[in-house]
């Protein structure tokens, strides 16, 4: 199935796995992009060095095309940059909008730019500023998110800007393929789906909160953070939500006392941090603190296994997950869905009211 994504990046399958903070690591992307999709190393979660190292052990397991997904933000991001760029790395993608001089840099050295956005204004602006192509995640997908789901968002971005358009936030399944195809969209990214995988390193308990989790078990919530963040319901997160203020902050600062203590920072650079993530909002000082150390309330959880003591960042999709494919088994299933759905609208014109021309046409 071609697609813009497809030839953009040159992939097999209009597929991207999203860069999810301790869970996209070499393992998991090699596995995506052996299987054709679109691979992204998170890097968000690692110094330079073990960015470095995670880009090479990548590469030593596949020769397909992968991504480096960098937080544009980061006070070493040029030294990340350079990385991306010494290490031949096909694509990189960011959470926030790049810089234009640092699309630039990039579309010099010939890596593809892929911005994560969650507004149309935002699309606009990355697209004037060069970007080759764009992923729209709605309000249905995991960890920080906005409020628009996918299916109002989506056709917004498409029509407002003329490079490829990723769409994000809700798939799962091939049929999501073909419906974010319907839409005008080069592809589907996923998140929650690839994370439940057999390829993925998050602890088998983990993966069993999910798998048993409902769709009412995905609750959006600013209590973390101060920011829209989707996420499994937990214990802590009904103890933060349940909080008052003082209450919060202390539980807030004994989570970021141990925080300190495991990365060394000093109480100065972690309230530093947190203010760098308000993006303008009124955040409470628990809020910062835990802005701060969310990177580790993660780790708690996706690495240690702790889910009492961690975040589980998840799309509302989780509740319609019930298995652990492999990533090739997964982007098999995905896109013999999407040809056998597509295969529904090749009937004869007296079946159906408007022509399927504008699909692709299943291989």
């Amino acid at each position: 199935m071609k697609t813009a994504l497809t030839e953009l990046t040159g992939v097999e399958h209009p597929i991207v796995q999203t860069g999810m903070g301790w869970v996209a690591g070499p393992r998991l992307v090699s596995a995506c992009a052996n299987a054709g999709a679109l691979g992204i190393l998170a890097s968000a979660t690692m110094t330079t060095e073990q960015l470095l190292r995670a880009v090479r052990e990548v590469k030593s397991r596949t020769d397909a095309p992968f991504g480096v997904n960098l937080r544009a933000d980061a006070s070493d991001a040029r030294s990340r940059v350079r990385v991306i760029i010494d290490e031949g790395v096909k694509v990189a993608s960011f959470a926030l909008a790049p810089s234009k001089d640092l699309i630039a840099e990039l579309k010099d050295a010939g890596v593809v730019v892929i911005p994560s956005i969650g507004a149309r204004r935002h699309a606009e602006k990355v697209a004037a500023w060069g970007a080759d192509a764009v992923m729209v995640q709605g309000g249905e997908g995991g960890g920080h998110t906005g409020e628009v789901a996918t299916t109002v968002l989506l056709p917004q971005v498409v029509d407002a800007v003329d490079i490829p358009v990723i769409a994000a936030g809700g798939f799962y399944d091939g049929r999501g393929l073909v419906a974010a195809l319907a839409y005008g969209a080069a592809g589907i990214g996923m998140g929650t789906r690839f994370l439940l995988t057999s390829d993925s390193t998050v602890p088998d308990t983990v993966k069993a909160r999910y798998l048993a989790a409902s769709v009412k078990d995905v609750t959006l919530t600013t209590a973390v953070d101060g920011l829209p963040h989707r996420m499994l319901r937990t214990d802590l997160v009904n103890s933060l939500e349940g909080a008052g203020r003082t209450k919060a902050l202390a539980q807030a600062v004994r989570r970021a006392a141990g925080f300190k203590r495991i990365s060394g920072q000093s109480w100065a650079a972690m309230v530093r941090d947190g203010l760098a993530m308000k993006h303008g909002r009124d955040l409470t000082w628990s809020q910062v603190l835990l802005a701060a150390n969310t990177p580790m309330l993660l780790r708690a959880s996706m690495v240690e296994g702790r889910t009492d003591a961690g975040v589980m960042a998840s799309g509302q999709v989780a509740g319609l997950i019930d298995d652990l494919p492999s990533c090739a088994e997964l982007v098999a299933r995905v896109m013999a869905e999407a040809n056998e759905t597509l295969g529904r609208f090749q009937a004869p014109p007296t079946s159906l009211r408007t022509s399927p021309s504008a699909l692709p046409t299943p291989e």
